[in-house]
């Protein structure tokens, strides 16, 4: 069955790949499983949320964190330059107010911050606005239609 190991948190023993590898531990895993881990680095987010969100904004400001996210945009926009096209149409009709962008998400109807989703990006200027989740979820419909054909 392979190795066993007991959780110092719940107590409970589980297979020792629900355990994070540590390694400073003696056996190379934490003490904690990954279930009791993910609890307390989440309360630990909680109570102490307006220093972490401030930790990351900082980090985000970094020069190293700057130019890597840059690199990654680039190589995104190298990779697929139909999607950069699109996705400046869309921009650019906005701006110029040529495309309305609507105040609610298109699939849930709330009042969000608005992505605008292409279901087709040889059609640039074909889109439905969607909320972060919506839009995400209209992403993981569009990959799997695209590995479907």
């Amino acid at each position: 069955m392979g190795r066993m190991k007991q959780c110092f948190k719940c107590v409970e023993w589980k297979p020792i790949s629900e355990f994070y590898k540590h390694k400073q531990m003696v056996d190379g895993h934490l003490g904690k499983c990954k279930d009791c881990t993910k609890r307390d680095v989440l309360a630990n987010r909680l109570a102490n949320i307006e220093r972490i969100r401030e930790s990351d904004r900082q980090r985000s400001k970094r020069p190293s964190s700057r130019a890597r996210r840059a690199e990654t945009v680039a190589a995104y926009y190298q990779k697929y330059p139909q999607r950069r096209k699109a996705h400046t149409a869309v921009h650019n009709a906005v701006r110029d107010r040529k495309l309305a962008k609507p105040v609610h998400c298109q699939v849930c109807g709330q009042v969000k911050r608005l992505h605008g989703h292409h279901h087709d990006y040889s059609k640039p200027l074909d889109v439905i606005w969607a909320c972060r989740l919506c839009h995400l979820q209209l992403d993981v419909e569009r990959r799997s239609r695209e590995q479907g054909k």
